[in-house]
């Protein structure tokens, strides 16, 4: 017990203040892969043959990702880095599946202070009243590793007033993780016909999201949104406690009718 309590005293409060504060470890972390602005060219036809999920696209004029697709393995990153670069920061969930596929057009940047400020703000507005259901519809099981950080005192997300719970009638928001089993499908209808409305579908991780590396399968529906309808996607394989926290916060705002497309 000693040992604990100097530990503590030593190390002081290791919780995260996201999404009050950008994080040392969130802006670090690889969340994501970004196509390199340039010119296309000829040989830009060979890029598509790079990612092993089908990931990159060539139209004439531009390269397009789709995150929702990419396992952020880095292979595209290793063989041309001139056209693809790991992209750090945990903002990486969206509320519209086609905002995942990447670059977009006409999009300059993401304004990230805005998106933060935005996100403190629906904290603060639901203070204690989110129930979170999460369900394994076929997953690998790296994404419920990081499910289950959110709940240890690193991130903690109860201190936003985020709540897991058993049962699908107290639940807001359904987390689903996995390719979406076959076998699954049902009773992943059957939970989020339980759930009361109002009520917030997030797809997390890129299985979730289009069924990753097992897509196409005789065993997988190639993601959930085969059974349920999907509010926020969250790509990454598997996306940081960060980015969960970041997809959980949209949802809110999904509940609350003030999240905007992006």
């Amino acid at each position: 017990m000693a040992a604990w309590l100097l530990r503590g005293l030593r190390e002081g409060v290791v919780t995260t203040r996201y999404p009050r504060r950008p994080d040392d470890y969130g802006e670090s972390f690889r969340a994501a892969v970004s196509v390199v602005p340039s010119a296309a060219s000829p040989s830009d036809a060979r890029l598509a043959d790079l990612c092993p999920t089908g990931a990159i696209s060539v139209e004439t004029d531009r390269v397009l990702l789709d995150r929702g697709r990419c396992v952020v393995c880095g292979r595209c990153v290793t063989a041309a880095p001139d056209r693809f670069k790991f992209e750090s920061g945990p903002e990486v969930a969206s509320v519209r599946r086609a905002a995942l596929v990447v670059p977009k057009a006409g999009e300059e940047g993401v304004d990230l202070d805005g998106l933060r400020e935005g996100l403190r703000t629906q904290v603060k507005a639901f203070r204690r009243s989110v129930h979170v259901r999460h369900v394994d519809a076929g997953s690998d099981g790296s994404e419920e590793w990081e499910v289950s950080a959110l709940l240890n005192p690193v991130y903690d997300v109860q201190r936003l007033g985020i709540y897991f719970t058993a049962s699908p009638r107290h639940a807001d928001i359904l987390l689903v993780t996995g390719a979406g089993s076959i076998g699954m499908l049902d009773p992943l209808r059957t939970t989020y016909d339980a759930m009361p409305d109002p009520k917030v579908v997030v797809a997390a991780g890129t299985d979730a999201t289009s069924g990753g590396l097992v897509h196409p399968s005789y065993a997988t529906a190639g993601g959930v949104a085969a059974a349920v309808p999907v509010d926020v996607w969250v790509p990454g394989s598997p996306p940081s406690p960060f980015s969960l926290l970041q997809g959980l916060i949209l949802a809110m705002q999904v509940l609350s009718g003030e999240a905007v497309g992006r």
